[in-house]
């Protein structure tokens, strides 16, 4: 189709059919670096794969928005016939030799001006005649590569989608972890509680102070260590089951 088109119309494919390509061929090497990147970082999240995402992700943003404005510009040319209308430069060069060849006839004819009339008539005649044959000719073009931009968009898009769900993915793995290590904090906290109150009987009763009940009272010891034993557990283990019923640690 290119070798019936106008000379301007066939540089313009040129021209679009060489953006298009390039950016399209970009979109797809993004494509190939990005999604084992995703799936790398899904399996470990490590600093290094959070570095190869971030860099891949600003090149994805530079890439969207050179698209994108390729994008709104052929759409935007779509949108106006009188645009696409003035981008027939051999119609409006063939007009301009047509006026200037009326305009150089002999001056002497008496009839000059309705020469230059017959000759704006004529002009508009072929305006008109060639108009909108050659909009739909360079509508059709345009649609080809708009189509061809809007897909390689899509694909732009398919790949933010899936950046943004592996991102949702990497902060709920990040939310888990972080409420394992508050239950951990939890347990400890809960664990070192138990072994102040076991701490606070064996200090009292460390105390160098004459008791008279430590005389002939041997067999005390050993109570008062497994009440205190008893105790810290029950506090323990009060402490958890509460805080599985209040659904702050798993069951």
């Amino acid at each position: 189709m290119i070798d019936f088109l106008p000379f301007e119309f066939r540089a313009l494919e040129v021209a679009l059919e060489g953006i298009c390509s390039s950016l399209d061929a970009q979109t797809r090497e993004l494509e190939v670096v990005a999604y084992p990147a995703l799936d790398e970082l899904t399996a470990k999240t490590s600093s290094r794969n959070l570095d190869r995402v971030r860099k891949m992700k600003c090149s994805m943003t530079r890439l969207t928005s050179r698209v994108q404005k390729v994008r709104d510009e052929l759409e935007q040319l779509l949108d106006d016939d009188d645009d696409m209308a003035d981008l027939y430069l051999s119609r409006k060069t063939a007009m301009s030799a047509s006026v200037s060849s009326d305009f150089g006839h002999d001056d002497e004819s008496p009839t000059l001006a309705s020469k230059v009339s017959g000759s704006s008539s004529r002009g508009s005649a072929v305006i008109s005649a060639q108009g909108e044959n050659s909009v739909e000719e360079l509508e059709m073009l345009l649609e080809a590569y708009f189509m061809q931009i809007e897909s390689t968009m899509n694909k732009l898009k398919t790949l933010r989608e899936y950046i943004d769900d592996t991102e949702d993915y990497i902060n709920i793995q990040l939310d888990n972890h972080r409420n394992q290590l508050i239950q951990l904090e939890l347990f400890l906290s809960s664990g070192t509680l138990c072994l102040s109150v076991y701490a606070l009987a064996a200090a009292i009763f460390g105390m160098n102070i004459p008791y008279p009940w430590r005389h002939n009272h041997g067999y005390i010891f050993k109570w008062v260590v497994m009440i205190t034993a008893l105790t810290s557990g029950s506090i323990f283990l009060g402490v958890i089951s509460y805080a599985r019923h209040k659904g702050l640690v798993g069951s």
